[in-house]
């Protein structure tokens, strides 16, 4: 359990969460600070490491988060060039996609329709489980369903996200 993603710490009252495909095994030489790994992967390692940059930069919550996302940005493309970084960070508010090498993202608006999965005979309906003002971002890194416009991301490519849509930065 203690290797299993996602991985989870608290930053300034927040849940930050993480997952990463890839390897940067490297990252271990670098030094930690106040979040230590509780296993043994590069991920969990690199989630540590980001936590510690941003404390370190920003010890109180910023209020403007224009400075954040460009810190983070610098941060998830520093780690890119040491191994493959296919990461999802988020904070509750903000979702930070970066493609390394391969990451897929569709959004679902109203009206809702059905989907259905690549790996299982199942159909989902989402009208059932959304309302009309629901906007649904799924970022993964393979497409999920087969009736559905998936995009590729472009290697290097940070996408951030703010309730369910892309922000323009």
């Amino acid at each position: 359990m203690a290797n299993t993603h996602p991985f989870v710490r608290e930053l300034w009252g927040l849940n930050w969460v993480f997952a990463h495909n890839g390897q940067i095994k490297s990252v271990k030489k670098r030094k930690l600070v106040f979040y230590k790994p509780v296993g043994e992967t590069d991920s969990e390692y690199a989630f540590c490491w980001l936590l510690d940059q941003i404390r370190i930069k920003f010890p109180n919550r910023p209020f403007s988060y224009t400075k954040l996302h460009q810190f983070i940005a610098f941060l998830i493309k520093d780690l890119n060039k040491i191994g493959t970084f296919n990461v999802l960070l988020g904070n509750g508010q903000y979702l930070y996609a970066h493609c390394s090498t391969h990451l897929w993202w569709l959004t679902r608006k109203a009206p809702f329709g059905k989907a259905s999965l690549i790996d299982a005979n199942l159909q989902v309906d989402f009208q059932r489980h959304t309302t009309p003002k629901d906007i649904v971002t799924v970022v993964a890194t393979q497409p999920l369903t087969y009736d559905e416009q998936w995009n590729i991301m472009d290697p290097g490519e940070l996408r951030i996200l703010e309730n369910g849509d892309f922000l323009d930065v």
